[in-house]
């Protein structure tokens, strides 16, 4: 079966061994027997080439003759040896890949006219060759010249041969029927061979073409583009367009010349089908045509150059099919460096592209020692990035880790400058906007720390500025990077400023309150020296009124009329001295952290902008910055981000019962990666940044306190916000608007609780400055209480009351209002319980009955900072307890605060419905 053309095949491979063993004796050994070595570079380069054809054909003749030697084995042992044994069959892919070796290495000879350079030295000799050489032509006149007789010589026989190998392997296929094993075989190696013609001749063309493209380019063109070195001059392919000629990866319009790599080369199909444009990193070309035929041709012959430059190998470019798909991928990963003018002058990009652009992933780097790794879209910076940009002076880099919107930081980052700043905040069109943190080295000369709002990069709206070489924070408006409009400023002396700054600077009147609790109300210079016209009120009552100033020697000089008459002030009304109050409406104060949060929502919480709006974690490692290790930053994940996202408010979702809801919201405030836990953490720190340190003073307890419930107001609008977002996300309706009460009842009952011990700390500090005074002669009043000598009496009543000072005792041992409140509930009921038990029956105390009881419980107690204590739990408790139980009881506590303080008071004078011995 099928014997006729097996037989074919192998006088086909016979003639074509014999045929190539003479071309290795005619042409290609005598073209390589030139010597000595020539000095031309042009014609070494030739001469390389045609010893790589030379090679090439060597193993062409290695693979025809195993060929051959399968065939004889085959038609040799017909019935024990199948068609598929056939090296032509079962192994067509190498067979075909050294057949495109062969014609590469000599379209490439073609391409720099390697034949007519190597033989020009010996042309007698090839006179002499041409008889022997007409043997293997067919067609070639005898007038024709060395150069295209050699040309013909090395590609013809070829060009016959496997038109016949397409015609027989057809043939074959033709005759074994389908079901043979060997079908799918022949079928494959006829249609790689019908390729590997279309092959020849496309090569074969853009050969010439190159080699035309050369000789029409002036001597100026020639040397730009490397004339003088024909491994230059080789055209991968070349396609001519009317006045536009292009030699990928050159291209040419009159006599400018740009130069690209094949693979950051994009063919964009035009829409009229009479144009196609190639996009690359720097210029788009467009290509025109009348003919669409010819435009298709174009076009693909590029597209297809794209394609084996991204492989990496010559595959076989044939309209319409190939080896693998035709059409390159969009999304590629390429260094290149830029030359056009701009910003991107002279740098490198290395990674992901995307139509010309980089898009995806990267690293970019300048000359001048700029570096940045992250995301880019759209040839710009887009996502989160890191930039390391050297300094002038000395090794150091500013580091940017932030977020960047269309090549410019924009949302939360992290900056770390070479003068050892740190800025940590928010950034719109590369500068510092919105809320940030700006902050000096602790060991830096005048060590500066700025918490606030920044516009421009200008320190602009409220902020907080603590000067630690002056030992003062400043509390107040800024405008232009200047403190601008009402402020207040507090020293480490305990010293209090509130009054109006102009362009850094002091202006008209305002208050001064000192730590003795003296009120000055005038004007003043930089350092808080009295100034001009003025009253000062002392804290025994008396006011002096006039001029102060200072002389040629140290101290204050006044002149003015001193005030004896007015009697000492109430502790209370120096207590309401409050600086700041009023100044800065406290839904104004930190709008630059609600604002974010408040955007993010309205976007419908997209997970990929979590990051930007609420800050990223990252280490804060200066000793990295030199290592490109410090450009993989430590920090989640966008797409993880997303996914959380999603699970946070499924869980809210899932946790809208009441009890429910306090576990979710207690777990989401202490998570430093949930929205809320994040939102909490950055007011703290504006608090902190506030109230802790230097700004631990007791003017500043009215301004913290509502400061606080503030916070806890935007916590719930924020929860309520992400709540919202989750019912839409699952086509449920979103739930109606709270009313004011209702919210205030969550506020208090609910989140207040939560938050609160994170602000606990600097806000108790305050007030125990504020009642210092206070606890002070309540600490005296204690030490002053007499009590019988011991006996067995006063045994019984200390054990009897001992149950209820224990629980007392733990009012200090919880920081939420209502849980201090019920510490004080039980306290009652022990008492109330000792006292049912004495008397053998249940009794209701009144408050004349309870208050000595209490006072006894509470001295004997001996809470320290007992006015704090209360003063807090008044303030910060819900007030749905005003008027009840808890009301109640905490008046009864202050009564007994307030008694406590009187130096002569005595546990048996205090007045009763019965007689205290009655109880004992």
């Amino acid at each position: 079966m099928c014997s006729r053309e097996e037989e074919a095949l192998r006088r086909l491979e016979e003639v074509f061994s014999a045929t190539l063993a003479r071309i290795n004796s005619l042409v290609l050994q005598p073209l390589l027997e030139t010597t000595p070595e020539p000095s031309d570079p042009q014609v070494r380069e030739c001469l390389r080439l045609v010893q790589q054809l030379h090679q090439s054909s060597q193993r062409l003749w290695e693979v025809t003759e195993e060929s051959l030697h399968s065939l004889r084995e085959r038609l040799g042992h017909h019935d024990a040896v199948g068609l598929e044994s056939l090296l032509l069959l079962r192994d067509a892919d190498r067979v075909l890949q050294v057949h495109v070796e062969y014609i590469e290495s000599y379209a490439s000879c073609v391409a720099v006219q390697a034949f007519q350079k190597a033989a020009k030295k010996r042309r007698e000799f090839w006179r002499g060759q041409r008889k022997a050489l007409g043997q293997l032509l067919l067609g070639v006149s005898s007038e024709a010249s060395v150069g295209t007789t050699l040309t013909q010589a090395l590609r013809q026989p070829l060009a016959h041969h496997v038109q016949q190998y397409v015609l027989l392997l057809l043939s074959l296929g033709d005759s074994v029927t389908e079901p043979h094993p060997a079908r799918e075989l022949v079928v494959h190696a006829a249609t790689l061979f019908g390729n590997l013609q279309s092959f020849m001749r496309q090569a074969l063309d853009q050969a010439l073409a190159t080699q035309a493209l050369w000789h029409s380019l002036s001597s100026r063109l020639r040397v730009s583009l490397g004339w003088d070195s024909p491994a230059h001059r080789k055209a991968e392919g070349s396609v001519w367009a009317g006045p536009w000629v292009t030699w990928c990866p050159i291209f040419f319009q009159g006599h400018s010349v740009h130069t690209f790599d094949l693979k950051l080369v994009w063919v964009d199909p035009g829409q009229d089908g009479c144009t196609f444009h190639l996009l690359t990193p720097e210029d788009k070309l467009s290509f025109c045509s009348k003919n669409a035929q010819d435009l298709m041709v174009w076009q693909w012959k590029v597209t297809q150059a794209v394609c084996q430059a991204l492989r990496g190998k010559k595959d076989f470019p044939v309209l319409g099919a190939g080896l693998e798909p035709s059409e390159p991928p969009t999304c590629r990963c390429v260094a290149y460096t830029f030359r056009a003018e701009g910003r991107l002058c002279q740098a490198t990009y290395e990674g992901e592209w995307c139509r010309g652009r980089p898009h995806g992933r990267g690293t970019l780097r300048w000359p001048d020692g700029r570096n940045h790794v992250g995301s880019f879209c759209q040839g710009l910076e887009h996502g989160f990035g890191i930039r390391l940009v050297p300094q002038a002076s000395e090794d150091k880099f500013d580091c940017y880790k932030c977020h960047w919107r269309e090549g410019s930081m924009c949302g939360y980052g992290i900056c770390e400058y070479g003068t050892d700043e740190v800025y940590k905040g928010y950034f719109w069109a590369g500068l510092r906007h919105g809320f940030g943190v700006l902050e000096s080295a602790p060991q830096a000369p005048q060590p500066c720390r700025y918490t606030g709002h920044w516009e421009k990069g200008q320190r602009s709206g409220y902020g907080i500025e603590e000067d630690g070489d002056r030992g003062e924070r400043y509390i107040g408006m800024w405008q232009a990077d200047q403190r601008h409009g009402l402020g207040v400023m507090v020293t480490q002396a305990g010293v209090c400023y509130q009054g109006t700054f102009q362009a850094d600077k002091m202006v008209g009147p305002g208050i001064l309150l000192s730590e003795d609790d003296s009120l000055y109300e005038g004007t003043f210079t930089r350092d808080l020296t009295l100034v001009g016209k003025g009253k000062v009120t002392f804290p025994n009552g008396f006011t002096l009124e006039g001029s102060f100033g200072s002389g040629s020697g140290k101290g204050l000089h006044t002149q003015g009329v001193l005030d004896t008459a007015a009697f000492p002030p109430d502790p209370s009304s120096t207590r309401k001295r409050q600086l700041g109050v009023g100044a800065f409406p406290v839904e104004s104060r930190w709008q630059g952290v609600y604002g974010p949060f408040r955007d993010f929502i309205s976007a419908g919480c997209p997970g990929d902008e979590q990051e930007a709006l609420l800050g990223f974690h990252v280490q804060n490692s200066r000793e990295l910055r030199k290592s490109q290790e410090y450009l993989c930053c430590e920090r989640t994940q966008p797409e993880a981000c997303a996914g959380r996202m999603e699970d946070v408010l499924d869980e809210l979702l899932l946790h809208r019962e009441p009890r429910a809801l306090r576990e979710c919201l207690e777990k989401a405030l202490s998570s430093s990666r949930h929205p809320l836990g994040k939102l909490l953490r950055t007011l703290m720190l504006t608090f902190q940044a506030t109230y802790a340190g230097i700004g631990a003073n007791k003017h500043l307890q009215m301004l913290a306190q509502e400061e606080v419930k503030q916070h806890a107001r935007e916590l719930w609008a924020a929860y309520r916000g992400l709540l919202q977002v989750a019912l839409r996300r699952k086509g449920q309706a979103p739930e109606e608007d709270e009313d004011p009460e209702a919210r205030d009842l969550q506020v208090h009952s609910l989140v207040l609780p939560l938050m609160l011990p994170s602000f606990y700390s600097e806000l108790f500090t305050l007030y125990l400055l504020l009642h210092e005074s206070e606890d002070s002669l309540y600490s005296q009043g204690i030490a002053n209480l007499t009590f019988p000598p011991c006996h067995r009496l006063s045994l019984v009543r200390d054990k009897c009351f001992l149950s209820a000072t224990e629980c007392l005792q733990k009012i200090i041992t919880t920081v939420d209002p209502r849980e201090k409140l019920e510490v004080l509930e039980k306290t009652y009921g022990e008492i109330e319980a000792t006292v049912s038990r004495v008397l053998g029956q249940e009794h209701k105390l009144p408050m004349d009955d309870l208050l000595p009881l209490l006072i006894y419980v509470v001295s004997r107690a001996r809470i320290q900072h007992l006015g704090a204590e209360i003063h807090l739990i008044r303030d910060m408790m819900d007030p749905i307890h005003t008027g009840g139980l808890y009301d109640f009881l905490l008046t009864a506590l202050e009564s007994c605060y307030e008694h406590i303080q009187k130096e002569d008071m005595r546990l048996h004078r205090f007045p009763g419905r019965w007689d205290s011995k009655e109880l004992w």
